[in-house]
């Protein structure tokens, strides 16, 4: 992955390269806040390469496991 500074200007095929790279970790299950970690970056101009890439992003908050409903009557 480019490793960039935080006020390094990216363009023409090094942002395309970039774009390509986070889509597919995005798809791969990377979270946002873990490319803009990687990258140097902040979040949201990860955000914006992966909407500039058509990419489908998930809704917040991460993977929500169903808990079972406690019966509080039964007791």
């Amino acid at each position: 992955m480019i490793q960039l500074g935080m006020y390094e200007h990216v363009r023409d095929d090094e942002r395309d390269e970039l774009r390509e790279a986070l889509k597919v970790q995005y798809l791969a299950g990377a979270s946002i806040r873990e490319l803009a970690e990687q990258t140097g970056r902040s979040y949201g101009f990860c955000n914006r390469l992966l909407h500039e890439a058509n990419v489908p992003l998930r809704p917040r908050g991460g993977s929500r496991t169903r808990r079972p409903k406690i019966d509080t009557a039964a007791e």
